[in-house]
C-alpha cells in the first residue's frame, strides 16, 4: 500500500473490496477527505458486528481525515434487503426516535465529534429524503437507475425468491442518493461498509458519475462470524451490544475474554489500537499463555468503548468470581422491579441476559441457567420474588439481580 492509512488498515485485516484503489491512495495522498458510513436504526445501540467498519472510522479519523456517520432515518423506515431472507417490520416514529439517539451515544464512544477540521459529523438521512415528494424523486433520478442493474444486486437476487416487496426495492436507490446528497452537501467521497453492503454502495458511486461526472469510492470490510461462522448480529440472535444499558461492561470484556482461539489475533487487530509488533508478540502465544492475550484482548477492545475504569473493573469481577472469591459485589447488576412471581423466560429476558424467550428457553433446556446456584431445567419453572438474585449464564457469565 502506498498510503500509510490503506496500509495499517490492509495489515489490520480490515479491507475487503476497493472499488478502485488505485484512485483512493491517491485522494488519500493529495490531502484530507470525508468519509462516510451508515447504518439503518433498527435498534437502540451498535452491537460487534457493526464495528468492524467503525473501528475502520476510527483509524481514518486518527490519519487526520473526517468521519460522517449517517443514521439511517428514511432508509430505517424501509428496511434493507441485504443478508436476510424476509423483510423488516415496520417500527414507530417513537421507536426511530429512540434507536437513532442509540446509535449517536454508541458511535461517541469510537469517535471524536466537535467543530474541529476532522472531527465527527452525524446526519440523518430523514433531512433530505423527507422534501422528496414520489413523483419528485422519480422525475429526478429514476432515469439514472434501470431495472436489470438493480436485479443484478446479490441482495435483491436473494430475495426475489421470498417475495421482495417494491419498498425494500427502493432501497439501494435511497442509499444511492444519501452518498450523491453528501458529496455535494460535505464533499464526501469514500464511504465504508460492511462487505453485505457492497453492492448498495457501488450504485452510490455510479450515480454521482452520472450526475456530477466525478469519482468516488467505495472501500469494504468483510463480515464478523461467531464461533459458528454465524454473522454477528440483532437478527441471528447472538448480537453483543456496546451501549451498556443493553449489555454491562462486565459482559462485553466476557465476550473479548472468551474469543475462540483461532480469532485472538484477528481480534486484536481489528477490534483494539494495539501496535502490530505487539500483536504479532501475542499472536505467537499457545496454550495457557494465550488466555493472557485473550485478557489484554478484552482490556483494549473494553477501554475503547467503556473507558479504563470499566475494563479495570471487568478484569477484577472476573478475577474475583473464577479465582474462587466470587463474592457477589463482584457482579455486574441488575435492578428490576418484581410484584409478582414470573415465569423464567419472562424473569431471564427482563433481566436483560437474553433478547427473547426463544433464546432463553434453548439455554434453559441446553441446562445452561442457574439461579442462586441451582439449575434450572423446566422453561415453565415459577421464579418467585426476593430481594436479590445470582443468575448464571452458561459457565461465564453472572448477574446479581437487585428487586427493587
Amino acid at each position: 500500500m502506498k498510503n500509510d492509512l490503506l496500509h495499517e488498515l490492509s495489515v489490520r485485516g480490515f479491507i475487503n473490496q476497493c472499488s478502485n484503489m488505485d484512485g483512493l491512495t491517491d485522494a488519500l495522498n493529495n490531502g484530507k477527505i470525508t468519509a462516510y458510513l451508515g447504518s439503518d436504526p433498527t435498534a437502540d445501540s451498535l452491537h460487534v458486528g457493526h464495528l468492524v467498519p467503525v473501528m475502520m472510522m476510527r483509524w481514518l479519523q486518527k490519519y487526520g481525515h473526517r468521519p460522517l456517520m449517517l443514521v439511517g432515518g428514511a432508509t430505517g423506515r424501509i428496511g434493507d434487503p441485504s443478508g436476510r431472507d424476509t423483510g423488516r417490520p415496520m417500527m414507530s416514529e417513537e421507536t426511530l426516535a429512540k434507536n437513532i439517539a442509540g446509535l449517536k451515544k454508541s458511535y461517541s464512544k469510537f469517535l471524536k465529534f466537535g467543530d474541529g477540521a476532522n472531527d465527527a459529523v452525524i446526519v440523518d438521512n430523514y433531512d433530505w429524503m423527507k422534501n422528496y415528494g414520489h413523483i419528485d424523486f422519480l422525475a429526478q433520478f429514476g432515469t439514472d437507475f434501470t431495472v436489470p442493474r438493480m436485479l443484478s444486486m446479490e441482495s435483491v437476487k436473494r430475495r426475489l425468491e421470498n417475495g421482495m416487496t417494491f419498498l425494500e426495492f427502493n432501497y439501494m436507490t435511497f442509499q444511492a442518493v444519501d452518498f450523491l446528497t453528501l458529496f455535494q452537501k460535505y464533499g464526501c467521497s469514500l464511504q465504508l461498509c460492511g462487505a453485505d453492503q457492497w453492492g448498495n454502495a457501488i450504485m452510490g458511486i455510479e450515480l454521482i458519475r452520472k450526475k456530477l461526472g466525478k469519482e468516488a469510492f467505495v472501500l469494504s470490510t468483510a463480515l464478523i462470524t461467531d464461533a459458528a461462522g454465524n454473522k454477528i448480529g440483532k437478527s441471528a440472535g447472538n448480537a453483543v451490544w456496546v451501549n451498556e444499558d443493553k449489555l454491562s461492561p462486565y459482559e462485553y470484556w466476557q465476550y473479548f475474554r472468551n474469543t475462540p482461539d483461532e480469532l485472538v489475533e484477528k481480534f486484536l487487530k481489528i477490534f483494539t489500537e494495539i501496535p502490530m509488533e505487539e500483536i504479532e508478540k501475542l499472536s505467537k502465544l499457545r496454550g495457557a499463555e494465550l488466555n493472557d492475550a485473550k485478557r489484554i484482548l478484552a482490556n483494549a477492545a473494553t477501554t475503547i468503548a467503556h473507558g479504563a475504569d470499566a475494563a479495570d473493573a471487568a478484569e477484577r469481577a472476573a478475577a474475583a468470581l473464577f479465582g474462587g472469591a466470587g463474592a457477589a459485589e463482584n457482579m455486574p447488576t441488575r435492578d428490576i422491579e418484581m410484584p409478582a412471581p414470573m415465569g423464567v423466560l419472562d424473569f431471564l429476558t427482563t433481566v436483560g441476559l437474553f433478547d427473547s424467550k426463544s433464546d432463553a428457553r434453548r439455554m434453559v433446556d441446553q441446562g445452561g441457567i442457574q439461579i442462586d446456584g441451582e439449575k434450572i431445567t423446566d422453561w415453565r419453572a415459577i421464579v418467585a420474588p426476593k430481594k436479590e438474585f445470582v443468575v448464571q449464564r452458561g459457565k461465564k457469565v453472572f448477574l446479581r439481580v437487585i428487586v427493587k
